[in-house]
């Protein structure tokens, strides 16, 4: 498909978390479907280099962006508008992980969890809106996880953080949806990345055992469902929450 017909011909979006695993495979799947990107992640020289990637400044930007800081996550909305004239498409999915029992869990482990995830998706979502609404138009999708629906073991923060997410997209999506402006979230399962990849192989073994589909998803997989969220395709749905999972925890 030329990019001048694709699902996103025309839009911009911003990719939070965007320099590899899931965060780049959506970003390439919007360059392939017509958008123009922004990439924001902590890592600024992969974030530069995954724009390069995806075709360079014409189609895709990197700014340094640490999603728990307000004004960093203002700054980098507003140099995709600078960019590229507008902002259509907000995806939340910067992430970090700090797993740990609850009894061996540090304040700080907790902390930095919450801030990135939820702190992070808020931020986002606040200031996107602000835009969008302008605009009388958009859409934020949030990245939770399947940890948010059923607590993992070893994950209070993490599973408290996407449980949270859960409840920032609905209470959102009431907020905005007479401005035009569309609020979802997608629950990924066990997804084929490097973090996942560096788990024990006993701890990825239990896992691919819940899963119906038996196989772990791609992070294309999931770069496929944010195409149908950014995209008219989904045009009568927020508020939602989609899990992709393979069938696992259902």
């Amino acid at each position: 498909m030329s990019s001048a017909q694709g699902l996103l011909a025309g839009k911009v979006a911003v990719v939070t978390g965007g320099a590899q695993g899931i965060g780049f495979a959506i970003a390439q799947r919007y360059v392939a479907e017509g958008a123009r990107v922004l990439l924001g992640d902590i890592d600024l020289t992969a974030a530069q280099g995954a724009a390069a990637e995806l075709g360079g400044d014409d189609v895709a930007r990197a700014v340094r962006c640490d999603v728990s800081n307000y004004a960093d996550v203002r700054e980098m909305l507003n140099a995709a508008v600078d960019a590229f004239g507008s902002l259509d498409i907000l995806v939340n999915n910067a992430g970090i992980t700090r797993d740990a029992t609850m009894r061996k869990m540090t304040e700080d482990e907790f902390d930095q969890v919450i801030a990135v995830h939820l702190k992070g998706a808020w931020n986002g979502t606040k200031l996107a809106s602000l835009i969008m609404r302008e605009q009388g138009s958009g859409v934020i999708i949030n990245m939770s996880s399947i940890s948010g629906k059923v607590g993992m073991m070893g994950q209070t923060n993490y599973s408290a953080a996407k449980a949270g997410i859960v409840g920032l997209t609905k209470a959102a999506a009431k907020e905005l949806a007479h401005l035009g402006v569309r609020v979802n979230a997608i629950q990924p399962g066990l997804i084929r990345t490097a973090m996942t990849e560096a788990m024990p192989q006993k701890v990825w073994d239990d896992k691919m055992a819940e899963i119906p589909m038996g196989r772990a998803g791609e992070p294309d997989e999931i770069a496929k469902v944010c195409v149908f969220y950014a995209s008219d395709l989904s045009s009568y749905m927020t508020g939602t929450i989609a899990e992709v999972t393979g069938g696992r925890h259902i």
